[in-house]
């Protein structure tokens, strides 16, 4: 696996853009980012995760997965170890990654469209 790859795996998704963000590459959908390349360094990339599936993935492969480190790493946040990885581990890893994003972003979306009921006015007798 090269970064290159990583990065082509990440840009087939629906809807994924390369945007920057901290001086390296990150990957977006609906403007919000589901992996990065290039951190802590050009030998790594990151996904988002839940933190059920960075288990779960660092069962699968512990010398591929790690996680990041302080509290961003405890909410799910995974660095991958691109050259260990096969194409099928990041595609997997990518896709959870972006089908959480994806629909985070949808319940978001529908939750700002609900407005709250009125209630009437009471009004002075």
């Amino acid at each position: 696996m090269t970064a290159n790859k990583f990065r082509n795996l990440a840009l087939e998704l629906p809807g994924a853009t390369e945007q920057a963000h901290m001086d390296h590459p990150d990957f977006r959908v609906g403007g919000k980012i589901f992996a990065s390349l290039g951190y802590p360094d050009g030998s790594w990339g990151m996904v988002k995760l839940t933190p059920e599936q960075q288990v779960s993935f660092l069962t699968k492969a512990p010398d591929v997965f790690h996680p990041c480190k302080g509290v961003w790493g405890q909410r799910g946040a995974t660095n991958v170890l691109i050259g260990s990885a096969t194409v099928a581990i990041v595609r997997a890893a990518l896709g959870a990654a972006w089908r959480d994003v994806v629909a985070t972003k949808q319940a978001s979306d529908e939750s700002a469209q609900q407005k709250p009921a009125r209630r009437p006015r009471e009004g002075k007798c």
